[in-house]
C-alpha cells in the first residue's frame, strides 16, 4: 500500500486531544512519524499509545509553546530524537468567551500568546530545518472566527484573524523552498473545547441552526484534510485558508 506521508516526520502542537489528536492519528495512518507536543504528559502518552497500537510511530514532547525557552528546547529535543521535521501543524489554541470590556489584560494576552505568538515561535524554530529538501508543509489552525465573529469572541477572533495574515506572509517567504503554508478554518466541531456548548440544549440548537449541513463537524474530517494538504498532491496550494465549516461562512 502506497501511504501518502511515508518517510515524513510531523510535529503537532496541542496534540493531546481534539483536532490535534485526530490529525496525529490521520497522519500516522498515512505513514508519518508524529511528534506530539503539549503540556499534558498523561494525555500525550495516551495518544502516542493509541498510535503505536495501530502500527504507527509516535514520540511525546512536553512544552508550553507560548514560551520562547520551551520552544527552543523543543526544537533541540525533536531534532535529536526525530531529525528535522517536514510537517509542522500549529494546533495549540485556547478561547476565552466574554465581552471585550470584561477582559483583563492577562486574559487577552493569554489568548494572543497561545493562538498567535506560539505560531511565530514554532515557525521560527522549525521552518529553517525544512529548507533545502524541496518539500515542507506548515498548517496553521485558523478558524471561521478568522472570517466572521460572534459576541464574546473579541480576543479569539483577533488572534485567528492575525494568524491568517501570518499564514499568507510566511507562505510567500518560503514558497521558493518548496514549502507550503496554509490555514485550516474549522467551524463547529465536536471537540472538548465545545463540549459545554453541545451539552447546552438551547445553545446547541442555536449552533445547529447556523450550520447548513445540520450537524457538528467530526474530528476525523479535519484529519483527512490535513493529510491531503501535507501530501505531494497539494504542492500547488499555499498561502490560503480552507474553510471546513458545514457551510457556515457561505451564508
Amino acid at each position: 500500500m502506497n501511504r501518502k506521508l511515508e518517510g515524513k516526520t510531523a510535529l503537532i502542537t496541542g496534540a493531546s486531544k481534539g483536532l490535534g489528536k485526530a490529525m496525529a492519528f490521520a497522519l500516522a495512518g498515512e505513514g508519518a512519524r508524529v511528534a506530539l507536543a503539549s503540556r499534558n504528559e498523561e494525555q500525550l502518552n495516551a495518544v502516542a499509545g493509541g498510535i503505536r497500537a495501530s502500527g504507527g510511530a509516535a514520540d511525546v514532547f512536553l512544552a508550553d509553546v507560548t514560551k520562547e525557552d520551551d520552544v527552543r528546547r523543543l526544537e533541540q529535543q525533536v531534532l535529536a530524537k526525530c531529525g528535522a521535521v517536514q510537517i509542522l501543524i500549529n494546533n495549540a489554541g485556547i478561547n476565552v468567551r466574554k465581552q471585550l470590556t470584561e477582559f483583563t489584560l492577562d486574559e487577552w494576552n493569554s489568548v494572543l500568546d497561545t493562538n498567535l505568538t506560539s505560531v511565530f515561535l514554532m515557525c521560527r524554530s522549525f521552518v529553517p530545518h525544512m529548507k533545502g529538501g524541496g518539500y515542507g508543509r506548515v498548517i496553521n489552525m485558523t478558524s471561521i472566527m478568522s472570517w466572521v465573529s460572534l459576541p464574546g469572541r473579541a480576543a479569539y477572533s483577533s488572534s485567528k484573524s492575525a494568524l491568517l495574515g501570518l499564514t499568507r506572509a510566511l507562505a510567500l517567504e518560503v514558497a521558493p523552498d518548496g514549502i507550503t503554508v496554509n490555514g485550516i478554518s474549522p467551524g463547529p466541531f465536536g471537540t472538548e473545547m465545545n463540549t459545554a456548548l453541545m451539552q447546552n440544549p438551547e445553545i446547541n440548537a442555536q449552533f445547529l441552526s447556523k450550520i447548513p449541513v445540520g450537524r457538528w463537524g467530526r474530528v476525523e474530517e479535519i484529519g483527512q484534510l490535513a493529510v491531503y494538504l501535507c501530501s505531494e498532491d497539494a504542492g500547488f496550494i499555499t498561502g490560503t485558508d480552507i474553510l471546513i465549516d458545514g457551510g457556515w461562512c457561505a451564508q
